[in-house]
């Protein structure tokens, strides 16, 4: 007969452990003797084993109890049962992983992968990073309110950075965000903005614009996002004395 340390020891698990199968209701609890130990048989050494392999493998230990004494039918759809609920944990898993990996890399949560692919393109062409951060907190904005759209503006948006007055735009506009204080950049920067818009404008891209993003009040929270930055607001007066009036939508006064 053996003591409840033996018995621990014997099948691998630890005395707390043992006790705590007896408290749950999976290990029964044995007679004392006649010293006041309990004592146990070759037959709880056995069951103490199933209990930490199916507790090893996953198996709830509220489920424990039933397979314990479940006939091989009911043995076999109960452990496919938990297979599948353990695959799917595993694969929730490696999505945090991956999103994790993603953080460390310094891109964000709350981004869809078109947009971090288009920052990266960003990133490429040599824009600061003061500039990459205040698109990233912007798109985490519009695509919170419009995910389902994400994927058709980051389309247009990579193929306007194939566009020589877009890469002029962001080189002008990093020159400022770093710190570059020059009233030429300035009127540079408003006479670029004044052509592309007019461009767009004959284009019907700024009609379009409209249509895309019908919700006044979130216009206007964008707007003064953007407008915390005192460049913007120095922009939007020299675009506002050319004709131009707004920002996250223009159009022609």
């Amino acid at each position: 007969m053996l003591t409840i340390g033996q018995l621990a020891a014997y099948a691998g698990v630890t005395v707390r452990a043992v006790r705590h199968y007896h408290q749950v209701g999976l290990l029964p609890e044995p007679a004392r003797d006649a010293s006041g130990y309990r004592t146990y048989d070759a037959a709880a050494v056995v069951r103490l084993i199933r209990i930490r392999t199916l507790a090893e493998a996953g198996v709830p230990l509220a489920r424990v109890q039933d397979l314990l004494d479940a006939d091989a039918d009911t043995f076999a759809a109960a452990t496919a049962e938990i297979d599948r609920r353990l695959r799917a944990s595993i694969r929730e898993l490696q999505e945090h992983r991956r999103r994790i990996a993603q953080l460390a890399a310094g891109d964000s949560l709350a981004l869809p992968d078109e947009v971090v692919d288009y920052l990266d393109r960003l990133r490429g062409l040599g824009a600061p990073d003061a500039l990459v951060e205040g698109e990233r907190d912007a798109w985490i904005l519009v695509a919170a309110r419009w995910p389902e759209a994400m994927p058709e503006m980051m389309a247009d948006k990579v193929a306007q950075l194939s566009d020589p007055d877009t890469v002029r735009l962001y080189g002008l506009i990093g020159r400022m965000a770093e710190g570059e204080d020059d009233d030429e950049v300035l009127h540079e920067t408003a006479d670029l903005l004044v052509t592309m818009f007019e461009r767009a404008d004959a284009e019907g891209v700024l009609e379009q614009q409209s249509e895309r993003f019908r919700d006044d009040g979130f216009v206007a929270l964008l707007d003064s996002f953007a407008g915390a930055h005192p460049i913007v607001e120095r922009l939007r007066a020299l675009l506002s004395e050319r004709g131009w009036a707004g920002w996250t939508l223009v159009e022609k006064r």
